[in-house]
């Protein structure tokens, strides 16, 4: 695993912030990314294929998709033109009543949510969101107070008319069946001693060409997304349990304690153990 295949942002600086970009096919990430802060991605025109963790979907216009902290993402534009708008926060930025009106209440911001605004509503949502990119420009003494505003106004409407997608494999939508097969087995079978044949084996294909099909669609080597599944899974374990870090590497499938410590080290700046205390 290397580290130019990951992107880690660390400590966002205090605020909102939102972004408008028009990408196109040529247009390649220069890592995968993985920050402490949620990140809401807005597809405005056309489709966006979006690789987190363990899915991949193709996002189309008029479609959010929430990202928690810490969560490994990575988009393409195979399709061509989209415009997509990118708004950081952090849980500090949100009221507790507006969380709780979210499905699921508070839970719903700790874990990736898409959702899809009827077309009635999307133009009242973009301009909410350009809101509250002017109000990072004026910059006065008034702008943070607006843009908390516009982001608790805009989940307030969420709540009320948008549509919800639930995580089962028969709602996730892509042109690549068998990297999601792949993506779902590994999500499935990480805790065991799997190799790159038995993930080919389960989705029917040779190791080098899932190898190579997996990387042309996500961007990520399948061997490094094995590995970032378990990291995911022995991050969640660290500040949950208090299990040892030896037990906890082997649970999520890592025969090597220190090559679960440097890989963790890679993904989150801290050791386990470092991550656990902090936590």
């Amino acid at each position: 695993m290397t580290e130019s295949k990951l992107t880690i942002k660390g400590i966002r600086a205090n605020g909102i912030h939102s972004d408008a970009k028009l990408r196109g096919s040529d247009f390649v990430m220069a890592g995968h990314d993985c920050h402490n802060f949620y990140e809401l991605f807005y597809v405005e025109s056309g489709v966006c294929r979006f690789f987190i963790d363990d899915s991949i979907q193709d996002l189309h216009s008029g479609t959010f998709i929430l990202i928690p902290p810490m969560a490994l993402h990575y988009t393409r534009y195979p399709q061509g033109s989209c415009k997509r708008i990118v708004t950081t926060f952090g849980s500090e930025d949100l009221s507790e009543e507006t969380m709780g009106l979210m499905p699921q209440g508070g839970a719903f911001f700790t874990e990736k949510r898409v959702f899809q605004v009827p077309l009635a509503y999307q133009s009242q949502l973009i301009s909410c969101l350009a809101q509250i990119s002017a109000e990072e420009k004026i910059g006065d003494h008034r702008s943070t107070m607006m843009q908390k505003t516009c982001l608790q106004w805009l989940f307030i409407l969420c709540s009320r008319v948008c549509i919800f997608l639930n995580d089962s494999p028969t709602d996730i939508h892509t042109t690549d069946p068998q990297i999601v097969h792949a993506a779902r087995f590994i999500a499935e079978q990480y805790m065991n001693d799997i190799t790159l044949q038995d993930i080919a084996d389960a989705v029917g294909f040779s190791p080098n060409y899932l190898s190579r099909k997996f990387r042309e669609a996500t961007g990520i080597r399948l061997h490094e997304y094995l590995v970032f599944m378990r990291l995911n899974h022995a991050a969640m374990e660290l500040v949950s349990t208090q299990d040892s870090i030896i037990t906890i590497a082997l649970r999520c499938g890592f025969s090597d304690s220190n090559y679960f410590k440097d890989c963790f080290k890679k993904k989150y700046g801290l050791t386990p153990r470092e991550y656990r205390k902090l936590s």
